[in-house]
C-alpha cells in the first residue's frame, strides 16, 4: 500500500499490530525528525554486535569482522527503494570495492521463501542476512527501510542514513572511498 505521509513518498506494511514504513527520499523537516528519533545508532556510536543468519545457511557475527569496514543494508522484498538500493548495492559496492567491504544487506522481517523467490527473480547472488523476527534490526531503528549503518575498521557508526534516492547513495559511495583508506 502506497500513500503520502509527512510530505514524501511512503510504503506500509502492518505486520503484527505496527506499521513498517518504506521511505524514498525524506527531505521534509518533518521526516527527518521522525527519522532521527526513530534511529536508535547514530553516527560515532559503537554498533551493536549481531549474528545473522545468511541466506546460505552460514552465520555472521559483527564483531568478528573488525578491523573491515561493513555496511549493513536493512531492506524488504515489498519496499520498492530498497529493491533500487540493492541493485546499486551489487554494482556501486560489491562489484567495485569487493573485499574491501563488508556488505550485509539484511531482509528485515521476512521469511526466508520469501526472500529465496525475491533472489531467484532478480538474480541476486550476493550474500544477503535474514532477520526474520527483526531482531537485529530492533537494535539499530524502530521504523523505516531502507536503512544503511556504514561501520569502521574499529565497529563505530560512520554514517547511519535512511531511504535512497541517487544523490544520498552517491554520498555514501564517498563516504565508503574514505573509511576504506582510513
Amino acid at each position: 500500500e502506497a500513500f503520502t505521509m509527512i510530505g514524501v513518498s511512503v510504503f506500509t506494511l502492518l505486520a503484527n499490530q505496527s506499521a513498517i514504513f518504506c521511505i524514498a527520499n525524506p527531505t521534509t523537516a518533518q521526516a527527518q525528525e521522525d527519522i532521527a528519533k526513530t534511529t536508535l545508532v547514530k553516527a560515532g556510536q559503537d554498533a551493536p554486535d549481531f549474528t545473522v543468519k545468511m541466506f546460505d545457511g552460514s552465520s555472521i557475527t559483527l564483531s568478528e569482522l573488525k578491523g573491515k569496514v561493513v555496511l549493513v543494508n536493512f531492506w524488504a522484498t515489498w519496499c520498492p527503494p530498497c529493491r533500487s538500493e540493492l541493485a546499486h548495492l551489487q554494482e556501486g559496492v560489491i562489484d567495485v570495492y569487493g573485499d574491501s567491504i563488508t556488505v550485509l544487506p539484511i531482509s528485515r522481517g521476512e521469511k526466508r521463501e520469501t526472500v529465496a523467490a525475491f533472489r531467484e527473480k532478480m538474480g541476486y547472488t550476493f550474500p544477503m542476512g535474514l532477520d526474520t523476527e527483526s531482531t537485529i534490526y530492533k537494535k539499530y531503528a524502530q521504523t523505516y527501510i531502507p536503512r544503511n549503518f556504514l561501520i569502521d575498521k574499529k565497529g563505530k557508526v560512520v554514517k547511519a542514513s535512511v531511504g535512497y534516492d541517487e544523490a544520498e547513495f552517491a554520498e555514501l559511495i564517498k563516504l565508503i572511498e574514505e573509511t576504506i583508506k582510513k
